[in-house]
């Protein structure tokens, strides 16, 4: 659609429709850009319009071209807010489906490219938030474990899927290598389970 056949809005219901996509196929799309600067482009003109038009106006009553360039304004606002809320909560479920880990989400090329600058800094404060609320009562409960199925025993058995290094847990220090296997508390490396690193091994 040309620049002079375009109506006001369409390009951000075009953002509220590529969110629509990113909820129904569940993909986190590349962060648009161009479009977001496009819109905000038009909210610029948008409110010279509306400036003029009241500095030109002799009544009280505002002209009702005002009324109509105003809703546009505040739509595109809607639209702009909806979109960018809808990023940062897909952002937020991946960053608790990584078992709340924020490495393997930014090493991860094809989520790191789809974000903006913006998001990765999102991202960074939100982990520091999240890592200095579990710090008050880290020995107590880890609110990063999962709770769809309550575990039943304090120690479970798992078996090493990835090299994840060296971990230090109530045991000790234990090298976690591919192949392997250990008996841990569960606290200990319900992270590393959550992430794929580990895998419990039922008996």
């Amino acid at each position: 659609m040309s620049a002079d056949t375009r109506q006001f809005c369409d390009l951000a219901h075009q953002l509220v429709t590529e969110s629509r996509r990113s909820t129904a196929t569940d993909t986190l799309f590349k962060y648009n850009d161009p479009l977001v600067r496009s819109i905000i482009r038009e909210q610029r003109g948008l409110e010279t319009i509306v400036d003029n038009a009241l500095a030109q106006s002799e009544d009280e009553t505002p002209p009702a071209s005002v009324f109509i360039h105003q809703t546009a304004i505040l739509r595109n606002k809607r639209c702009l807010l909806a979109y960018h809320q809808h990023r940062l909560n897909f952002l937020k479920n991946l960053y608790w489906s990584m078992g709340g880990a924020l490495p393997p989400l930014l090493s991860s090329p094809n989520i790191r490219a789809n974000l903006s600058p913006s998001e990765v800094d999102f991202l960074r404060e939100y982990n520091a938030m999240v890592m200095d609320f579990r710090g008050d009562f880290s020995d107590e409960l880890d609110i990063a474990s999962s709770v769809t199925i309550p575990p039943k025993d304090i120690h479970v058995l798992v078996r090493v899927v990835k090299d994840c290094g060296v971990i230090q847990t109530e045991l000790g220090s234990i090298d976690f290598q591919r192949g392997q296997r250990f008996m841990v508390r569960r606290a200990d490396i319900e992270h590393l389970i959550v992430q794929g690193y580990l895998e419990e091994v039922q008996s």
